[in-house]
């Protein structure tokens, strides 16, 4: 599972391929509109693709003369298993952390 995670999070370190993964969750497109709202070639795009599949997160399929990228959202799912895991602990009220952090540095320097 953690090599999974690392590939995942490693596709997902890109600005660029989370915007591509949000522009898949509308519906299936080819790779030349996936290309369009950038400023990058195409080749570019292809990599980041490419990347975004062996993750997992896409797959790609040849359809005549085109290319369709479609999203795998159950690729998430390992992710947000992990991710959840931490949801388990409570919530760190930083104010009440940074009060109770000069408290214990004004004791000390007392002392």
């Amino acid at each position: 599972m953690s090599k999974n995670l690392d590939i995942i999070f490693s596709a997902l370190a890109d600005p660029t391929r989370r915007d591509i993964l949000v522009m898949l969750l509308e519906d299936d497109m080819a790779v030349t509109d996936v290309a369009h709202p950038f400023k990058i070639s195409l080749a570019a795009i292809s990599k980041h693709l490419m990347i975004l599949s062996h993750a997992g997160l896409i797959t790609q399929e040849k359809r005549g003369r085109v290319k369709w990228c479609k999203l795998q959202p159950d690729a998430m799912l390992t992710v947000s298993t992990w991710m959840h895991s931490f949801g388990q602990f409570e919530p760190v009220n930083l104010d009440s952390f940074e009060r109770f952090l000069v408290e214990e540095l004004n004791n000390k320097t007392e002392i």
